[in-house]
């Protein structure tokens, strides 16, 4: 399966990404807050994941303040996980991240995500630490975790 990854650069591919978000996650992240981020072009960057059969088959938004990642979503389309495509939009991240000068990337992921804490682990990540009671709808702890990039 070809796929690319490349910066969304306006609000084109956006319903895509907020169709992926909904069917993700239990408390979306809203199309004003994606709109509100496209506006701050050098914090926020969205990149969305292309194959042949879907023009958005996934997407990742982080931001980046000095040499300093966080990534807030990444998600792909429920009906082609397990495919590496996951995997492969992380690996660009992170390389994407490096070029941008980044010395760490951190997230957080619901404690019962197991799944997403694979896909981190074998990218390199690890534990940092714990945020209680973080997520909401179900209220859940969020585990904080960090990857250095060399």
């Amino acid at each position: 399966m070809s796929r690319r990854v490349e910066r969304l650069a306006g609000p084109d591919d956006l319903d895509a990404v907020l169709a992926i978000e909904e069917a993700s996650f239990n408390n979306p992240t809203t199309r004003e807050w994606y709109e509100g981020e496209l506006k701050r072009p050098d914090v926020c960057f969205i990149y969305v994941m292309r194959t042949a059969e879907h023009p958005v088959a996934g997407f990742c938004a982080f931001w980046l303040v000095v040499d300093q990642a966080h990534i807030n979503n990444l998600a792909i389309r429920p009906e082609l996980r397990g495919r590496g495509l996951g995997s492969h939009l992380l690996e660009s991240i992170v390389a994407e991240t490096r070029h941008l000068g980044a010395t760490s990337l951190t997230l957080e992921v619901r404690r019962s995500n197991v799944a997403a804490q694979r896909l981190y682990a074998k990218a390199g990540f690890y534990e940092h630490s714990v945020r209680k009671n973080y997520y909401t709808q179900p209220v859940e702890d969020a585990i904080i975790l960090l990857r250095k990039i060399p």
